[in-house]
């Protein structure tokens, strides 16, 4: 079982950054792939970012290349998604997740309650 925290949200201006970071406890991060997903007001929950288990390998949605970077730290336990220059089209509810691939909301076993990023113009 694994227990999955996210911190890190709150409200920052266009342009701006936020950092999230994943907090995991139960069974070792490094037997998990990693990604972050967002769903916002009225849409369907999206992939955001992913990293494999040992973190050699990451992917990104489209709308986020270039402005958000995922890393893992698996000694710590915790997952970080740095996100810059934001927009307001990135406002939504982030989550952190954790599966046997890094891409496929289908793949993840486990969730966070996740964290709202707001992003004003």
């Amino acid at each position: 079982q694994v227990q999955l925290v996210e911190s890190g949200g709150g409200l920052v201006q266009a342009g701006g950054s936020l950092r999230l970071s994943c907090a995991a406890s139960g069974r070792i991060l490094t037997t998990y792939a990693m990604g972050w997903f967002r769903q916002a007001p009225g849409k369907e929950r999206e992939f955001v970012a992913g990293i494999s288990r040992g973190g050699d390998n990451t992917y990104y949605g489209d709308s986020v290349k270039g402005r958000f970077f995922i890393s893992r730290v698996n000694a710590k336990n915790t997952v970080t998604l740095q996100m810059n220059s934001l927009k307001p089209a990135d406002t939504a509810v982030y989550y952190c997740a954790a599966g046997f691939e890094a891409r496929a909301e289908s793949a993840m076993d486990y969730w966070g309650k996740g964290t709202l990023v707001t992003v004003s113009s």
